[in-house]
């Protein structure tokens, strides 16, 4: 399968050393507006192939992605000292009405999987100026989140994260929704699990893991500027379902079409991924607070796109 990525800096690149290092990808297109940062990161990654499992990883310009199955786009602008997020998202517009466009010029059945943050809002900008069935736009929205739950979860309860089933919806942002009230371990509720293994899981207890998710991009980006391995390995995930069809359940954002109680934007929930894109999307059992929660999350992304023009 061969694969594009197209926004070369700490999570494009780190999501194509994931690809290349867990053997997703049989090829790698690196793309970006700095050829040589491209061309380095391409250079680096094809070292540690004799590591990891055949590839072949290059760089260059749109026509690099020719034959892409799947394009990470990790790309876009930086806000600017006193600049409103609407305005920074009009820009951003811009950036992807340029990259959509020529993305699809050479990869023109290629799903793409948007990386770029804001992400629910981003893919939400694609997937209107695409013009592309939602199923084939993939936002990473709360992938990493769910990991981060998930992983604090098993830490605290002394367990592999991978036998933890809990996920965190909405908006990747502020006002993401942790469903405590669905949360398993061994097929039991958390609450059970913690009790037979003679662990807590208060409220406090509760309280501080949930603090751990919400803050953990603050935490991380005041010691070392970026987020990007977590996601990076998140992206390879999406892209290795996409590859063998696997229809795994991911928390991942999409435009709402199906669900009538939500407003028409993007925003996570649990979907089911395959060759195609998204397959379905699942609506949780809540409990009447998450379900208000998430309600709000909706609100804030859906207020946050108002004035915006694609």
């Amino acid at each position: 399968m061969k694969v594009g990525v197209v926004g070369c800096g700490f999570v494009g690149s780190s999501a194509a050393y994931a690809m290349v290092l867990r053997g997703v990808a049989s090829e790698v297109a690196l793309v970006d507006l700095n050829a040589a940062l491209a061309s380095a990161h391409a250079e680096d990654i094809l070292h540690a192939v004799p590591f990891s499992a055949p590839a072949r990883v290059v760089a260059g310009g749109y026509a690099t992605l020719d034959g892409a199955s799947a394009v990470i786009l990790s790309c876009g602008v930086s806000q600017k000292p006193g600049e409103s997020r609407l305005q920074l998202l009009s820009r951003n517009a811009e950036v992807f009405w340029s990259v959509v466009s020529q993305v699809l010029a050479h990869a023109p059945n290629a799903i793409l999987v948007v990386a770029s943050n804001p992400v629910d809002l981003i893919t939400q900008i694609v997937t209107d100026i695409s013009g592309l069935p939602p199923a084939r736009v993939v936002g990473s929205g709360t992938i990493l989140d769910t990991a981060r739950f998930r992983a604090l979860l098993g830490e605290h309860l002394g367990i592999a994260p991978q036998s933890v089933h809990a996920y965190v919806l909405g908006e990747h942002g502020d006002s993401e929704v942790l469903v405590w009230s669905s949360a398993k371990a061994a097929g039991v509720p958390i609450e059970t699990f913690a009790k037979q293994s003679a662990k807590t899981m208060s409220a406090e207890t509760k309280s501080q893991i949930e603090e751990k998710v919400r803050r953990a991009a603050y935490r991380i980006i005041e010691g070392k500027k970026a987020t990007h391995y977590g996601i990076g390995a998140g992206l390879a995930n999406v892209v290795k379902a996409i590859r063998d069809d696997e229809r795994v359940v991911l928390t991942l954002s999409s435009l709402n079409t199906t669900l009538s109680k939500f407003e028409r934007t993007c925003f996570s929930l649990p979907r089911v991924l395959g060759a195609k894109g998204i397959v379905t999307t699942i609506e949780p059992a809540l409990s009447a607070e998450e379900s208000a929660a998430l309600q709000r999350s909706v609100a804030v992304l859906c207020e946050a796109t108002k004035g915006l023009q694609v």
